[in-house]
């Protein structure tokens, strides 16, 4: 919509730090069809490239931004306004101690080279990427859920990785009770001032319980208000429920990714951790002011 600046000269924006969309469209193309339209989210195929913008040198200023007008390429009468958004970067050394819960799919869905095996293989990486004073527990759900690891510090990596290596696919998907147990676990090993996090692997195929996205909402925002923060990531294709991604990574502080192949693990896991586990700021909104002395709309 045009906005005249004289009447209307703030425009405000969320800030949408997911990336499954790109993954998801790149794989769509590479298989030679073209993705649903409502998978193609462009805000999420820009956030999934790393940029050289300058970002904030202490967390007490978590963000830093750079602005830049260029002409219009296709409109000589206008010019484009971009504005990027770079966050403080935790380093390594400077991490908090991380409490996390893996909230696994074992459905019968599951069973295909491009969901559990290599969901097991993609947090395996994550496990080496933590340190031995962080904690892992694992639940897992299918016809109901269960416990499958409980708190463990990753000084016992070599436990982790074998209750991960374990796992096996059967059952429907009663997506409802494992959410409720993992949230449930990740409060009973609560960190103060860490990272205390749902990490949900599924293919989103969620057919016993609450099932319906306006539920699993609700669900999650009760549960969030705990301090445990969110992230999905959506494996396979056949019938990977994108819009139940969404629905829960915005409404539980969260993130979403799609991991297709173990080098997508690699990034969204190992490379990107920081974004991925690390939150600086909550509900984050920007609002940009228009002068009308230099912009008309």
């Amino acid at each position: 919509p045009v906005h005249a600046a004289l009447e209307d000269p703030v425009s405000t924006f969320s800030i949408d730090v997911d990336t499954a969309s790109y993954s998801f469209v790149r794989r769509s193309l590479k298989e030679g069809y073209l993705p649903q339209a409502d998978t193609v989210r462009v805000e999420e195929m820009i956030n999934y490239f790393p940029y050289d913008w300058k970002g904030p040198e202490a967390a007490s200023t978590p963000f830093n931004s750079t602005v830049s007008v260029m002409p219009t390429p296709w409109n000589e009468h206008t010019k484009l306004m971009h504005v990027a958004i770079k966050g403080f970067d935790v380093k390594p050394t400077e991490q908090p101690k991380a409490n996390l819960v893996f909230l696994i799919d074992v459905s019968g869905s599951m069973n295909e080279q491009d969901k559990l095996p290599l969901l097991q293989s993609a947090f395996r990486l994550l496990v080496s990427k933590l340190k031995p004073d962080d904690t892992v527990s694992i639940v897992t759900y299918a016809g109901d859920a269960g416990t499958v690891l409980m708190p463990t510090k990753v000084a016992e990596k070599d436990k982790i990785l074998s209750a991960i290596d374990h796992l096996q696919p059967g059952g429907s998907t009663a997506g409802e009770a494992g959410i409720r147990e993992a949230y449930k676990l990740a409060q009973q090993s609560f960190v103060k001032d860490g990272v205390n996090r749902v990490m949900l692997a599924t293919d989103g195929d969620f057919n016993v319980g609450q099932t319906d996205d306006d539920d699993l909402k609700r669900l999650i925002e009760q549960e969030r208000k705990t301090g445990v923060f969110l992230s999905v990531f959506g494996f396979g294709r056949g019938n990977l429920n994108d819009q139940m991604m969404q629905t829960i990574a915005q409404n539980g502080n969260g993130t979403a990714a799609y991991i297709d192949t173990l080098a997508e693990a690699e990034k969204v896991l190992v490379e990107d951790a920081s974004s991925t586990l690390f939150t600086i700021a909550k509900d984050v909104k920007i609002q940009v002011e228009f002068n009308p002395d230099k912009v008309s709309e």
